[in-house]
């Protein structure tokens, strides 16, 4: 059923209202200050409220100064303080006080001032002068209606970790999973949906990915690094409930500040190295008795320090990654049927390894102007090369792909602030680019098993398909606003436009695909890679007169907020948002259906009683139109029991919209512009095809791509993939629920936190792709049948298969989120954080939350299709992490990881016309579980330089996390997740 959203006239209301509520009080702009800290209070002296108190923090590492004078009742609000440790001045009738407190990213924090006598009761004392720490003590964050967690420096230091992906350690957080996939390649995914919900903002500035999936630009099946983790400083995870400022989401945010150059000139040099004598063999290795060589190297150095002592100050890092992986060429169809290797396809097999390069660049300049200006450029690029879609299965060395990663990101920033008014402004330019190719140009082979047994794949060499170009390039200017003169009110508001133009390339397959029926040949007598006859080719052509095939579309994006954090007394806070987003993709928008095809599909009779109206996707260049539909009410209270921030509970609802993959969306013209075909062969090994259009005797000339071309070359529209979007295409969104409780304990001495909360979720509107032929009778399935049997053979007359692409792909997930955390302090010497999470995922898609399935072909849609278990999500997970100063100056840290068993897909037939889709989930206890240490011991000098060395360990214990598992829990195959045990060595210089 269509959704019905706000009419015209209101949503133009609602806009002017929430236009002119930012214009009204735009005199300085400010940022949303998902970033920088806020610290509140209030001041008193001898017990009584100070009016007219003056507040000054100033950053003891920068000199970053920020005043303040106290309201009539001794309040005071210092904003968009940059994460760090203060000290915190306080002067009223003529006495000073002071305080040294550490303030996290983002975080709002409680600090109430004494001068004269002992200060209000409130979850910090102001201290004398002489009691100041230089560390500072750290600020908790109790009253804040997030479903939030820290990731603190020490946590980044010290936790044991292979890749140097700073987004790893979000692994730590209630609801968190950091996926390291076969291939290598990682993503950061929340909940039931997938990776691309996430969104990642790097001092205050989203880097979604606007055409690829991952939700990270340059994220996609990538084993490198989205920013070096040198650069980063510390950051916070939102799983739900996040506030209006937070834009192009649906499942979680990651919100990061990086590290600035100080007074002091300070540097860091690492390198870290592994290989194949320090890590234990796969299952594989040990069952061929051979170790494949693989090596990773990781080094970098940082450097950053003054220009102008308090004022202007430098940072700026390098690091570096070198891996060469171990792969297998193996058969790609495990079969009890034996199947004969003749001598050159037993050669293909065996050992081989896929090298990855990476150069990550950032650079940074902090001036502070004056007491009231801030100004910051950064810059980063970053670029990879790397052979990637061969090994652990059927792709041999020349199958594979060769890919170049680049992405080059540039921010100026201005903060300006007064006693009432914050002030963020930024100025980006973003340009990456996905760049996979075939390493091979020529025919490419998949060697099959027979059609009776499923045409299982066994090999696959020569060319591969891949010829890809993707990307986004452009500007943007985004402003937040802070108002917190109105006491009790905290008011924000911001603006955000981006001009950026999108780009996909895509012509797949760029090299022909034969299809080659193994066992047939042998029995022909065939048994050389040059004498196999190949029974089916499939291959990509493009349409005359068409140069750059390119799908270019210009992207304009616009987001306005506003929000308020009120603080209705002293237990209870509300914190009251609404943000409104608006995206014009013009490749969608304005194209037109080739007047041919939309000819063809009004004439065609199979549609007449079809259950769709092909209307719906025949485009005019005139009847679609950007989604305005996109306001998102934000609403979170936090109430604390005692109004002493130890006993708070919270919660929340709002929607959260996210966007649609230019990728997916270019579909519709890339495959106009470079079709694909597929021709069968008769009287070959393997054939079953009656002579027809499609159906064509082999010629050994078809090796030649251009005598390919030449067979569609009088009518290249015939035999066609057609891809077509809706008219109406909505905007992937979620709703989120949470409510919970958040405690700070002391025991035994220490300050412990912990946090438990309910949340619900759901999310909606993912694209989906699915067949739009239809029989002569309009429907989809034969008669008597409800699964499967699609209409492949029913073509649009004149062209090929029609695939039509919709919203409809749905996930739920209700969960509860369990952390304990005792913070590393000096003091103790020691810390601990543990994350629980229960996830009850289902989804209406099998693989939309674990892989991003959007494509099906077994149904005609997902009206009333059952929800099931969501894919790779386990119902328990448990994330432990600890770190302990032990003795001689070496500090020991583990991280434990352990999960239930993951949901499966599985395609369940009932009879030969009918089946469903289900999940399944194996019978053992704990599926998956790793234990990693790392031991660091530091030699101080005497001096300002310092060394290190380091061992980390991971999966101690050598488990065996299998793949896959069959419905009774035992293990299939020879695949596992994550790393056999390995050994890392590293190597460090300090100053």
């Amino acid at each position: 059923m269509k959704k019905r959203h706000a009419s015209p006239r209101l949503q133009r209301t609602l806009l002017s209202c929430a236009l002119g509520g930012v214009l009204m009080i735009a005199a300085p702009a400010v940022p949303a200050q998902s970033t920088g800290a806020t610290l509140r209070g209030q001041v008193s002296v001898d017990s009584a409220p100070a009016a007219q108190a003056r507040v000054t923090a100033t950053n003891t590492a920068t000199g970053l100064t920020r005043s303040v004078q106290a309201g009539a009742g001794g309040n005071y609000n210092l904003a968009g303080l940059p994460p760090g440790v203060y000290r915190v001045d306080v002067t009223a009738n003529g006495q000073t006080t002071s305080q040294t407190v550490t303030l996290q990213v983002g975080q709002t924090a409680t600090l109430n001032l004494g001068v004269g006598g002992v200060a209000e009761t409130g979850p910090q004392q102001a201290t004398d002068m002489d009691t100041v720490v230089v560390t500072g003590t750290r600020m908790a964050e109790t009253r804040t209606s997030e479903v939030a967690t820290y990731v603190t420096p020490r946590q980044i230091e010290m936790l044991p970790q292979g890749s140097r992906n700073f987004l790893a350690f979000a692994d730590t957080v209630p609801g968190m999973t950091f996926v390291e996939r076969a291939d290598g390649s990682t993503q950061l995914r929340s909940g039931a949906q997938s990776a691309n919900g996430v969104n990642v903002y790097i001092d205050g500035v989203g880097q979604k990915n606007y055409v690829t999936k991952g939700g990270v630009s340059s994220q996609d099946s990538t084993r490198g690094n989205p920013f070096p983790q040198l650069a980063i400083g510390e950051y916070k995870v939102i799983t739900s409930n996040y506030k209006a400022e937070y834009d192009q989401i649906s499942s979680a945010a990651v919100t990061a500040v990086t590290r600035s150059g100080t007074n002091e000139f300070e540097g860091n040099f690492f390198w870290d190295r592994t290989s194949d004598a320090w890590r234990a063999s796969t299952p594989s290795e040990l069952e061929r008795g051979e170790k494949i060589p693989s090596r990773s190297e990781q080094y970098g150095v940082a450097l950053g320090g003054p220009i102008l002592r308090d004022r202007l100050h430098f940072f700026l890092t390098y690091e570096a990654k070198e891996i060469v992986d171990p792969r297998e060429v193996r058969l790609g169809t495990l079969t009890n049927l034996p199947v004969p290797l003749v001598p050159e396809v037993q050669n293909l097999l065996g050992t081989t390894n896929r090298p990855f390069d990476s150069d990550l660049y950032f650079g940074k300049l902090s001036w502070q102007v004056n007491d009231q200006q801030l100004l910051e450029l950064t810059a980063k690029r970053r670029d990879e090369t790397e052979i990637t879609g061969i090994g652990d299965g059927p792709n041999t060395p020349s199958f594979g792909s060769a890919k170049n990663n680049e992405e080059t990101r540039v921010d100026l920033r201005h903060q300006f602030s007064t006693e009432n008014w914050l002030n963020d402004a930024h100025v980006t330019y973003e340009d990456a680019y996905w760049n996979p190719r075939a390493i091979t140009i020529g025919p490419g082979y998949r060697l099959h098993l027979p059609e009776a047994i499923g045409r299982g794949t066994l090999l696959n060499y020569g060319g591969g398909p891949d010829f890809q170009n993707k990307g986004q390039k452009g500007w943007s200017f985004q402003n937040d606003l802070t108002f917190f003169g109105w006491e009790g009110h905290t008011l924000k508001m911001g603006i955000k436009y981006k001009d950026v133009e999108l780009d996909s390339l895509e012509q797949q397959p760029y090299n022909q695909q034969f299809d080659i029926d193994y066992l047939a040949n042998l029995g022909a007598g065939n048994t050389t890679l040059a004498a196999f006859v190949p029974n089916r080719v499939n291959f990509g052509a493009p349409l005359p007169g068409i140069g750059d095939r390119t799908i270019n579309s210009p992207n304009k994006q616009f987001g306005i907020y506003i929000q308020d954090d009120w603080e209705v007394n002293e237990r209870l806070t509300l914190n009251l948002g609404l943000r409104w987003d608006y995206e014009k993709t013009e490749g969608y928008e304005n194209y037109v259906t080739p007047a041919g095809l939309a000819n063809a599909l009004r004439t065609w009779s199979n549609l007449d009683n079809a259950d769709y109206d092909i209307e719906d996707y025949i485009s005019s260049g005139n009847n679609r139109s950007a989604f305005k539909g996109a306001w998102q009410p934000r609403l979170g209270f936090s109430y604390d029991l005692n109004a002493d921030e130890r006993h708070v509970i919270f919660g929340g609802a709002g929607r959260a919209y996210d966007r649609n993959l230019f990728d997916y969306i270019a579909l519709e013209q890339s495959k106009s512009t470079f079709p694909t075909y597929s021709f069968n062969f008769f009287g070959v090994p393997g054939a079953n095809c009656t002579p027809s259009a499609t159906c064509i005797p082999w010629d050994p000339a078809y090796r030649d791509i251009n005598n390919l071309y030449a067979l569609v070359a009088a009518n290249p529209n015939l035999g066609a993939e057609v891809n077509l979007m809706n008219n109406d295409l909505e905007v992937p969104y979620s709703d989120q629920f949470s409510l919970g409780m958040r405690n700070a304990l002391t025991l035994g001495g220490q300050e412990w936190m912990t946090s438990v909360t309910l949340s619900h979720v759901r999310s909606y509107d993912g694209i989906l792709f699915t067949l739009g032929n239809r029989r002569p009778d309009g429907s989809f399935f034969p008669p008597g049948a409800d699964f499967g049997n699609a209409p492949w053979d029913f073509r649009i007359p004149g062209y090929g298969t029609l695939i039509i692409a919709d919203n409809g792909i749905e996930t739920r997930l209700n969960s509860v989120l369990l952390s304990v955390d005792k913070s590393y302090t000096e003091e103790s010497g020691w810390g601990m954080t543990f994350a629980y999470t229960y996830s009850d995922a289902e989804e209406n898609r099998g693989n939309a939350a674990q892989a991003d399935e959007h494509y099906l072909f077994d149904l005609p849609n997902l009206n009333g299709a059952p929800f099931i278990d969501s894919v790779g999500i386990p119902r328990h997970r448990i994330v432990a992490t600890g770190v302990a100063d032990i003795w001689g100056g070496m500090t020991l840290s583990s991280k434990l990881t352990l999960e239930s068993p993951v949901a499966r897909d599985v395609t369940v037939f009932t009879g030969p016309l009918s089946g469903y889709f289900d999940s399944y989930y194996g019978e053992r206890t704990i599926e998956y579980k790793q234990l990693d240490l790392a031991l660091q011991k530091v030699w101080n000098t005497g001096t300002d330089l310092s060394f290190r060395v380091r061992g980390d360990v991971f999966n101690v214990f050598n488990w065996d996390n299998w793949q896959d598992y069959s419905f009774a829990g035992e293990q299939t195959g020879l695949a596992i997740r994550g790393p056999t045990r390995y050994f890392k060595l590293s190597f460090g210089v300090d100053w």
